[in-house]
């Protein structure tokens, strides 16, 4: 995951940017339903609705430290790491356009059942389009359009629930879309991604998984807060926020109101690029502190 290495302070969204992505999202969901998409689990009346623990609906909580890194490890490096090192969750790269690490060779089924058996916990990851106005200058060519943005997302939800299916991780799962830093201050670009994220979110939530959402702190997720305040519906069922070179904390985030995703429903992405090794086995990584939904593995 790419992450800025100093964060940008920008001006929070105005009133009259919410009400132009309010209106936008409204417009392009008439029109999604028009396509046959339905749309549950709206909650315009209620801005604080990301509560609630997870685990009524069935998501599988895991709580700890977790690493990520661009390339699946091996079942024996991850077998080297079990018990040695303080992670006991790691995230996997299971698909989207534009994965920095296409090319998995060790992902696959097997690969999962075999270190469930291990004890690991898995966060499943998708990299899908990108917003309109993404920052990091290797993404831009994965810059979404701003022609029907719902659409796309749906297809590339229903995408990323196929991924998670064919490694075997069963309904209640979660996964993560990974939209790296955008400029939310930009009306239209913050309208465009945020239809497209809706739409995302719909197509997992709707084939019973369970939808998250990736993203630096003073970017993608300012702007869900910015969305849940406004009462927008559709939005990620959990967070995970880089904010690097800070305390690891799942509470401590001023972006995020101290009530809403909670409980069960944050990962602090607290630092990265980094290397490590343990059993003998040496791996970059990023390191993320969790108290959230993983995948469930029969």
């Amino acid at each position: 995951m790419w992450h800025k290495n100093h964060i940008i302070r920008r001006a929070a969204v105005s009133f009259t940017a919410l009400m132009a992505i309010t209106a936008l999202a409204g417009s392009d969901a008439v029109r999604a339903q028009a396509a046959g998409a339905a749309d549950p689990g709206r909650h315009a009346s209620d801005p604080d609705s990301k509560r609630g623990d997870p685990r009524l609906a069935g998501a599988e909580i895991f709580r700890g430290q977790a690493f990520d890194t661009c390339h699946t490890p091996s079942a024996s490096v991850m077998r080297a790491w079990a018990g040695r090192s303080p992670f006991g969750a790691a995230g996997v790269y299971i698909g989207g356009r534009a994965r920095a690490c296409p090319n998995q060779p060790y992902l696959n089924s097997s690969w999962v059942r075999a270190v469930d058996r291990m004890g690991w916990k898995l966060l499943p990851v998708y990299v899908g389009s990108q917003s309109p106005c993404v920052e990091a200058p290797r993404k831009r060519r994965y810059a979404m359009t701003h022609t029907a943005p719902t659409q796309r997302g749906l297809r590339e939800g229903r995408d990323a629930v196929a991924s998670a299916k064919r490694l075997g991780m069963a309904k209640h799962s979660a996964v993560y879309l990974d939209m790296e830093a955008y400029d939310n201050s930009s009306t239209r670009c913050a309208a465009t991604t945020l239809r497209f994220i809706q739409g995302w979110n719909r197509a997992v939530r709707a084939a019973g998984y369970y939808p998250g959402f990736y993203s630096s702190s003073d970017s993608g997720i300012e702007h869900m807060e910015g969305a849940r305040k406004a009462g927008r519906s559709n939005l990620p069922e959990a967070l995970w926020f880089a904010r690097w070179r800070t305390p690891a904390s799942v509470d401590d985030n001023k972006y995020l109101d101290a009530t809403a995703w909670q409980p069960h429903r944050r990962i602090h992405q607290y630092d990265g690029n980094v290397t490590r090794t343990y059993g003998g086995q040496r791996l970059s990584i990023d390191r993320n502190l969790v108290d959230a939904p993983v995948a469930v593995v029969p």
